[in-house]
């Protein structure tokens, strides 16, 4: 499935200096957008490849997105057929490289093609944290969700782990999200972006009670209420999740029980 979508007036805007969400001017590698080139995502339904297409959305910049709808035995082969030596999603073709890794991927996107946007500016309080979140994501969050997963769907445990474990991992974040409205600090950016994956893994999958994280369930409706998302899941869902991974019976007790 191809879906192209040219937004000719934000692509435009993109070009001039960008201007910081909050406000004032924005401090990036770049000050003006550089010309962007053709940009393909290849796309399984309900996996992390649907943060490229959310984040090309926000920022009304044009993609094709490469899949088969409803089948994503068929939506790999078009991922190998790239030819590319780790066939995986998100992979994004992007002028002439094709490259992996939400973060990196989500990064050379802002940076190159739409600077200062879904970002905080470097010289701000937040884009430490923003930069954290940002590899959290992926690097602390979801690898401790998978693996414990696997674990648990093989052994289920009678306790939590002492040391970090799945709750551990999204405690921090909902610790976050007492004091901040957003992973980018005051205004919703791409660290929200690549967090909804993961935090949304953590409840779906039964591995965390959503009910011990109301601040991560407050936070999950704000975004899921964007209208980029909602275009999102018209153009990378239409069918729901294909595939799903089965929830544990039981998550593991919790160590505040």
């Amino acid at each position: 499935m191809i879906r192209s979508i040219l937004m000719a007036t934000a692509v435009a805007a993109l070009s001039a200096c960008a201007t910081e969400p909050y406000g004032t001017p924005s401090v990036t590698a770049a000050s003006t957008a550089m010309p962007m080139p053709d940009v393909t995502i290849y796309h399984l339904e309900g996996r992390r490849s649907e943060r490229i297409v959310w984040l090309m959305e926000e920022l009304g910049l044009p993609y094709e997105l490469e899949y088969v709808r409803g089948d994503l035995q068929a939506s790999m082969d078009k991922v190998r057929a790239l030819g590319h030596e780790m066939p995986m999603v998100p992979t994004v073709v992007i002028g002439d490289d094709i490259l992996v890794e939400s973060g990196a991927i989500i990064e050379t996107i802002i940076t190159r093609y739409a600077p200062g946007q879904l970002m905080p500016a470097i010289d701000s309080e937040f884009y430490p944290t923003y930069l954290m979140w940002l590899h959290y994501a992926e690097g602390s969050l979801a690898a401790r969700l998978f693996s414990d997963y696997r674990a648990w769907m093989t052994n289920p445990p009678t306790e939590r782990s002492r040391l970090v474990d799945s709750e551990a991992v999204v405690q921090y974040s909902e610790n976050w999200l007492e004091e901040h409205p957003y992973f980018g600090g005051p205004e919703f950016s791409a660290a929200d972006i690549i967090m909804w994956f993961p935090l949304n893994v953590a409840t779906k999958l039964n591995l965390v009670d959503e009910a011990q994280f109301p601040k991560v369930a407050d936070w999950k409706t704000r975004v899921e209420a964007r209208p980029a998302y909602k275009r999102m899941l018209e153009a990378a869902r239409p069918d729901g999740i294909p595939g799903n991974l089965t929830p544990v019976s039981r998550h593991p007790p919790s160590e505040r029980n």
